[in-house]
This record gives C-alpha cells, sequence and structure tokens, in this order.
C-alpha cells in the first residue's frame, strides 16, 4: 500500500469537498477540560461524533463513529491518568465502555453513550479534585450519590456509606457543601435529566422512571422550575439548534 499516495488523494478530496477535522488546540482543549474536571468548559467545548468534523475512519456510518468513539475514550482515559485518576480505574472504565460501545446497534445509542463517558470522567475528574476541599466522609457521599442516581438514596443510607450520625452528616454536608443533601441529590438529578433530554431519543416518563421521580408530573414539575422550560420544550430547544441530530 502506499500510503503517500494515499494521503495525498484524502487532502485532494477533503479539499474539493471543503472537509476538515478539528482544530488541534480545540480538540486538546477538550480534553484537557476533562482532565480539570471543569463540566462548563467541557459542555463549552463537546462535539457530537457526526459534527463533520471527525474524519472518515470507514465508509459504514455506524462503524465510523464506533471507531471515533473508542479514539475518544482512548485519550480521554491517558488525560485523566494524567491528571491524576488511579490508573486501573481510568482503564476498567475504558473497557466497561468500549465493551458497551461493541453493543451498541444504532447511531443514537452510540451518542448517548459518548455523552455518558465524557459526563462520566468529567464529574470523576472534579471529584478527584475536590478532594483537597472536602472531607473524605463528604467525597464518599458524592461519588455514592453520583453512581446511584437511578435508584433512591436516603440520607439513612448515605450515613451509613458515611459511617456518620444522619444528623451530623446532615449538618455536616450542608457546611461543606453548601447545600442540602436533598437539594444536591435534586439538583444532580436534573442534570442527568438535561443530558438525556439532549443526547438521547427516551421519553419524559422514561426519563422520569430512571431518575427516580416520584411521578412525571413531578418531573416536569421541578424540571421547569430549574430550567425555565418543561422537559418537551428544552429538547425541541436543543434539536433546533442541532441540525446534526434528529429526535
Amino acid at each position: 500500500m502506499d500510503i503517500q499516495k494515499k494521503l495525498s488523494h484524502v487532502e485532494f478530496l477533503n479539499r474539493e469537498h471543503n472537509l476538515s477535522h478539528l482544530s488541534y488546540e480545540r480538540e486538546m482543549a477538550f480534553f484537557q477540560s476533562i482532565k480539570l474536571g471543569n463540566p462548563d468548559e467541557v459542555n463549552r467545548l463537546f462535539k457530537p461524533l457526526n459534527s463533520g468534523q471527525m474524519g472518515m475512519l470507514s465508509e459504514d456510518a455506524l462503524r465510523n463513529l464506533k471507531y471515533h468513539l473508542i479514539i475518544t475514550v482512548a485519550l480521554i482515559t491517558r488525560y485523566c491518568i494524567e491528571g491524576g485518576m488511579e490508573m486501573e480505574t481510568a482503564y476498567n472504565l475504558s473497557d466497561i465502555y468500549i465493551q458497551s460501545l461493541d453493543k451498541c446497534s444504532c447511531e443514537d445509542e452510540i451518542h448517548m453513550l459518548h455523552r455518558e463517558l465524557v459526563d462520566d470522567y468529567a464529574q470523576r475528574m472534579q471529584l478527584l479534585h475536590k478532594q483537597s476541599l472536602y472531607p473524605k466522609t463528604i467525597i464518599v457521599c458524592l461519588d455514592y450519590i453520583y453512581e446511584n442516581l437511578h435508584t433512591k438514596i436516603t440520607l439513612e443510607k448515605l450515613a451509613e456509606v458515611a459511617a456518620l450520625s444522619p444528623t451530623y452528616l446532615s449538618r455536616l454536608f450542608r457546611k461543606e457543601v453548601g447545600i442540602t443533601l436533598s437539594e444536591y441529590i435534586m439538583k444532580k438529578r436534573l442534570e442527568a435529566a438535561e443530558n438525556m433530554l439532549k443526547y438521547s431519543s427516551y421519553s419524559c416518563i422514561e426519563i422520569s422512571a430512571y431518575l427516580c421521580f416520584s411521578s412525571e408530573s413531578h418531573f416536569i414539575q421541578v424540571f421547569k422550575k430549574h430550567t425555565g422550560f418543561t422537559p418537551k420544550a428544552y429538547r425541541r430547544k436543543f434539536f433546533r439548534q442541532r441540525s446534526d441530530f434528529v429526535p
């Protein structure tokens, strides 16, 4: 295979069709924002895999997305290790997400997995950087909440996990984090709901059930209070801004 000849041909075709890859600086800034655990910057720099700037690794659309996501996971993993994540944890996460990717059978599933893993690594790095700010017992609670948003989370269970009395934990959490435990849990559920509305095709009732809201109507009520939009309006607004993603 004449690699140089192929390279010249690809470069010619890309120029003819006005195709380009993401700028190196933007790509590195994105991975750096994950490494630093900066969710706002991660969201600002996040690009979907089918943005038209990712390059073509396969003529098969589904396989092309999978290849790009594997590369993304590999780079994120290495950036997070450099940022202080335990190597074994980082590589195990990578294995889990690649195994999940292997089971994806449609583009929607890949897009949702892409968003999920980016948020997962970024939030883990954010918690890692907060370890110097919070006592270990609070970090244990933050980790537990993040990993169990799909289940009922009680003060008693968190107190058991943190090896503290419920009353003391409740007081300590508010002092250290600035909001109550219940407020923090709701905040994280609503953030997860926003991402599911943006990057998946799950219905409102499915999202409310998955994130353990008491009912769909309760979910709609608190979501609107939090964002100013009903879940349906929030999703419609997002999709109007995204011409490359069809609900």
